[in-house]
């Protein structure tokens, strides 16, 4: 994986601060911590529903001492901010491309040398979407690496690190039980997260 923000140092430990004072200061509440088996992990972000999920998952990200990677559409990726982007930690998709990302980003988890927690958003999209796509969970099987399900409450303004799930490899009764997990939190735009049964 690329370099990023996570692994520059000094800049790191002063956006770790500003981090801090920031989400006291807006009275958000960063929760949980990462286990040390997940340090090389898949996290699911959800309620994925607004642009502002961007910066505040960066900030969580500082508080928890993560290093992370995100998914984003290509077109956050033009110049001239591709390059600022991947400093952030992001990850060009073309979603007509992506017949082989689930096996790329496996790879990527494995090469690492250190710890990569990869972000994925199950939803696909800042839309309103009723059927959640299944790429986090292939990743994490193919990587063989556990899912962390993050989350980004707005109602209660909190955020941070939930249960870790293992796969089964019965896939609709483990979206079931992930879905289950997210139903109660709000995104910024709530009529937009659609936790109930797939479609």
């Amino acid at each position: 994986m690329h370099r990023t923000i996570f692994d520059t140092p000094l800049i790191n430990t002063l956006l770790r601060g500003l981090s801090l004072v920031f989400l006291k200061l807006a009275g958000w509440k960063v929760e949980g911590r990462l286990p040390p088996h997940c340090q090389k992990s898949v996290f699911i972000a959800a309620p994925h529903t607004s642009n502002w999920d961007l910066p505040y998952t960066l900030m969580v990200a500082f508080v928890l001492r993560l290093n992370i990677y995100w998914m984003g559409k290509e077109e956050l990726f033009r110049p001239p901010f591709r390059h600022l982007m991947m400093w952030l930690g992001g990850i060009p998709v073309a979603r007509e491309k992506c017949n082989n990302l689930v096996a790329a980003s496996a790879e990527a988890i494995q090469a690492a040398d250190g710890p990569l927690q990869l972000v994925v958003p199950p939803e696909g999209t800042r839309s309103k979407a009723r059927y959640w796509k299944t790429g986090f969970y292939y990743i994490a099987v193919s990587a063989q690496v556990p899912i962390v399900m993050a989350y980004m409450d707005y109602a209660k303004k909190r955020s941070g690190l939930g249960p870790v799930f293992q796969p089964t490899g019965n896939i609709e009764a483990d979206m079931a039980a992930i879905k289950a997990f997210y139903a109660p939190f709000k995104g910024k735009n709530a009529d937009q997260f659609h936790a109930g049964p797939q479609e």
